[in-house]
C-alpha cells in the first residue's frame, strides 16, 4: 500500500531571525526544528521526529545532525547540517554513482516466475494482505508475464506492515514454508491470496481466524503440490518470522516505507501504477541490457458506425 513518502532534496531553512546559538540538545530549538521540519518535509501526524546530537561536519560554519523519521518500528533517518549560529537548517544530498540502489537486494533462494536467466528482474516488496498490493499483483501476472515472456524474470521479496495488516506477518511465513519445497506452490499461493484477501480478512475480520485459515490453505496448497506433508506441518506451527524480519529489514534500509515497491533492474517504482507505466521501465532496462522489447499492442480500432452487434 502506498503510504507517506518524505521529500527529500536540497533545503535551506532560516529557524529564525536573529536567535542566539542553543546547545544541540536544547528543547525550544528542537522544537522549531521539528516544526519546520514537518512543515517542508509535509511529515504525517502519526510520525514522530526525534532531533539526534551536533557533530562536527566538513562543512565550515556548520554541524552534521541526524533527524530521524519514526511510525511504529520502521525508523529513517536524515542527515542535516545546522548552523553554528543555530539560524540556518540545510540539507545537502550526495549519491554514490557506483552503487545501483536495487543491485544489493538478497534474492538468495526466492522464488522465480519468468526465465532465471533473464537480463531484467523485476524484484516486488510485497505484503499478501495489502489491496494496492494486490493491484500490483494483477498488473504484473498475467499480462505484464506474457507480454515479455522469457525476456524477464519476477522475485517477491517479504515487507508485510503489521501495524495495519494483521495477518501479512503469517501470510509471509506461510508462503515461504510452501516455498522450501516448491516455487510453484508458492506462487499459486501468491496468486491465491492476492485475489482472495477478503476472504482471509472475513466479515469479522477476526486474526486467529485469519491464520488458521491461512494454515488451511497452505496445507490445501501443500496436498495439491505434492509436498511432504510432515515438513510442511512442522514449518507451519513453527512460525518462524527470521527470514521475513530480515526482509523486513532490508526493505526499510532501502528506504521503503510502503507496500508494492518494485524494483526494475535497479529502477525504483513506489506504490501501484498502470501495467502501461511498468512497461515503460521495463522496456528501458531491456534496451540498456541491449535486448529489443517486445511490439507496443496497438490499440484496437474503431468499429464503424452502425456495426454494432445486435
Amino acid at each position: 500500500m502506498a503510504h507517506y513518502r518524505l521529500f527529500a532534496g536540497l533545503l535551506a531553512i532560516a529557524l529564525a531571525a536573529g536567535c542566539k546559538a542553543q546547545p544541540a540538545q536544547n528543547l525550544e530549538m528542537n522544537r522549531r526544528i521539528e516544526v519546520l521540519v514537518r512543515g517542508q518535509f509535509n511529515v504525517p501526524q502519526n510520525y514522530n521526529v526525534s532531533i539526534g546530537e551536533r557533530h562536527a561536519s566538513e562543512f565550515p560554519g556548520y554541524d552534521k545532525v541526524t533527524i530521524t523519521f519514526t511510525r511504529g518500528s520502521r525508523s529513517t533517518p536524515l542527515e542535516f547540517l545546522l548552523s553554528k549560529d543555530g539560524k540556518t537548517l540545510a540539507q545537502l544530498l550526495t549519491f554514490d554513482l557506483t552503487k545501483d540502489p536495487g543491485a544489493g537486494i538478497d534474492l538468495t533462494g526466492r522464488p522465480v516466475r519468468g526465465n532465471p536467466q533473464a537480463k531484467v528482474t523485476v524484484v516486488s516488496f510485497d505484503d499478501l494482505e495489502c489491496p494496492y498490493c494486490s493491484r500490483m499483483h494483477e498488473s504484473l501476472f498475467p499480462s505484464t508475464l506474457e507480454r515479455y515472456k522469457d525476456k524477464v524474470r519476477f522475485i517477491y521479496k517479504d515487507d508485510p506492515l503489521t501495524e495495519i495488516h494483521p495477518w501479512a506477518m503469517h501470510a509471509a511465513v506461510d508462503a515461504n514454508c510452501l516455498a522450501v519445497q516448491s516455487h510453484d506452490a508458492y506462487w499459486a499461493f501468491v496468486d491465491y491470496l492476492h485475489g482472495h484477501g477478503q476472504d482471509v480478512s472475513g466479515t469479522d475480520r477476526d486474526p486467529a481466524k485469519a491464520a488458521a485459515t491461512l494454515d488451511r490453505l497452505t496445507r490445501e496448497q501443500g496436498a495439491t503440490s505434492k509436498l511432504d506433508t510432515a515438513e510442511l506441518n512442522t514449518c507451519i506451527t513453527k512460525q518462524d518470522e527470521t527470514q521475513v524480519r530480515a526482509s523486513q529489514q532490508e526493505a526499510a534500509s532501502l528506504g521503503i516505507d510502503g507496500t508494492p515497491a518494485l524494483f526494475i533492474n535497479g529502477e525504483r517504482i513506489s506504490g501501484w501504477v498502470p501495467e502501461q507505466q511498468i512497461w515503460i521501465v521495463i522496456d528501458r532496462a531491456l534496451r540498456a541490457a541491449g535486448e529489443e522489447p517486445p511490439a507496443t499492442p496497438s490499440a484496437p480500432a474503431a468499429a464503424p458506425a452502425g456495426s454494432a452487434g445486435k
